[in-house]
Order: C-alpha cells, then structure tokens, then sequence
C-alpha cells in the first residue's frame, strides 16, 4: 500500500461558523482571520495505491458550480483535483474507487462534471465505484432545510443514475473498510453517518479526519463548527476518537487544515492535546 495527499485547492469560510460558540479571541489563536472574518482552508483528498486498486478518499469541490456559487468560498491556488492525480502519473480512469466521506459540495463536489456539451452531468472517474453509505445516502436526499444548501443534488444524484453507486453496510460505530487494512468509524455530529476511514499504513494508523475534525485549531473538545447538526453528539464522538487516536498513536491526517497535513495527539492532565504537527511526506517517504 501507498498513500498520497492529493491537493484540490483552497477556499476560504468564515472563523465564526467553522468555530460556532468559541470566541474569536481563542479561535484567532490557531486561525488568523482576514478583514473579512474568513479563514483559508484545504480541500485535501487521500489516494491510496493498494495492489491493483487505486482509491480516492473525497473529491474537493469540483469546477461546475455556477460563478455566483464560487463567489460565496473564495477559492484560491493553482491545485486541482485532476491535476494532483495526474503529477502522481495516474490518469482519472485509472481510479477503481472512491470513497466520500459525506456528501456535503467540499467534499464530494469532484465527483461528478458536466459533459463535453454541459447538457447532462456525468461521473468524473468512470471505472470507479462510488463509496456511501445508505444512512448517509437517504439524509443526503432528503435534507433538512439546515442542510440542504450543503447537499447539492447535482453532486449526488448522477453518482447513482451511473450505476456507479454502492453503499458500505453499518455496523455500529465501526466497519469492514474496502480493504482489508481499513476500517470506517462512523460519525453522527456532523451529520447523520459521516465516514472516517482509518488505514494500517507502514505500522502505523492513519485516520481521515474529514469534518469530525477539520484542523488543529479544533482539538479543544468544545470548539465545534457551527455547521454540525447535532454538537453535542460531535462532543462525544470527538472525545472518543481522539483519546483513541492518543492511546493508539494513530495519525490524524487533515483534510481542511490549511498549514496542517497531519498531526499526532497526546494524553495530559487537562485532557487530549496537540502533540505534534508535521507533513505526511516528513513521516512516511
């Protein structure tokens, strides 16, 4: 097995929601803000080589969303979804699966394009398998009005009208990945059945954090974004996964953590802390 960070560029969103009740004189401390409020973040995907599979974990936001959508995030950078598989020499036909977390537009937004003539939308990896799960897929279709502005069908509803789709069964808080060295926790804070894959890799554990922690700036267990439907639900799990990820040694690979590829946690007498923050190309070349 190898893993790659595959980088699909940068957005920027504002410090008050991703922080929610957290003054921004604690959140400012990890987070610089701009004359706006708003704070840069990543959209950073995982690609795994794993014997003939090659593995896509979230696709970013994507380019087929209006100009008045873009206008809203900011986007910035010269990374692309396409462009970062194709440095590694791989084409986009050669991904076998891809694997969304959830199925909000910053995360699964790649996923589909518009057709040659923009008439009709298509899957944008088309010998792949499209990875949900059928918790996650009937919320997703089916929004709550606080949501629905997140779940854009146009990125949802192609995926299964391709065939493409399958759904990784439940069990529990924790299931069988599509590999044999990965498994999924499954997370209901943010919303209803997030999935965050955590690979053996080299000896050790790395966990796609995707939204159950979007930076280092929120390791503090409170520090909850203001998107997540259900925060104290988020408490919980956030308290769970990371004294597991303490205790296990497990690294934290961060997809939205603009400074921050990975990170390491420790146990201390106030609870989990940062213990170190690194590449993941420093750890594992």
């Amino acid at each position: 097995m190898k893993i790659h960070p595959i980088n699909t560029g940068n957005f920027k969103l504002d410090g008050g929601a991703m922080f929610g009740v957290v003054p921004k004189s604690l959140w400012t401390r990890t987070n610089t803000p701009d004359a706006n409020n708003m704070c840069d973040w990543s959209m950073r995907c995982m690609l795994i080589e794993d014997g003939k599979r090659l593995i896509l974990i979230d696709t970013g936001i994507g380019d087929k969303q209006s100009e008045k959508f873009f206008s809203h995030f900011y986007l910035f950078g010269d990374d692309s979804l396409k462009k970062s598989i194709e440095a590694l020499g791989f084409g986009l036909d050669e991904i076998t699966d891809v694997v969304l977390t959830h199925l909000h537009f910053d995360h699964c937004g790649g996923a589909i394009i518009h057709n040659n003539s923009k008439e009709r939308y298509e899957t944008y990896f088309p010998n792949a398998t499209y990875w949900s799960n059928e918790n996650h897929w009937k919320w997703a279709t089916e929004p709550n009005a606080r949501e629905k502005a997140s779940f854009l069908k146009e990125n949802i509803l192609p995926i299964q009208e391709s065939g493409q789709l399958k759904f990784i069964e439940r069990n529990g808080n924790f299931s069988q990945g599509i590999i044999p060295n990965m498994e999924f926790f499954f997370a209901d804070g943010h919303t209803e059945s997030q999935m965050i894959p955590i690979l053996n890799y080299q000896g050790k554990k790395v966990a796609f954090m995707a939204d159950l922690l979007p930076s280092v700036g929120h390791i503090p267990l409170p520090y909850v974004m203001g998107y997540d439907t259900r925060p104290l639900i988020t408490l919980d799990e956030k308290e769970f996964f990371l004294n597991k990820c303490a205790e296990e040694e497990i690294i934290l690979f961060l997809e939205h953590d603009f400074n921050n590829e990975c990170c390491t946690l420790q146990m201390t007498e106030k609870g989990v802390k940062l213990k170190e923050a690194f590449s993941f190309g420093s750890l594992f070349n």
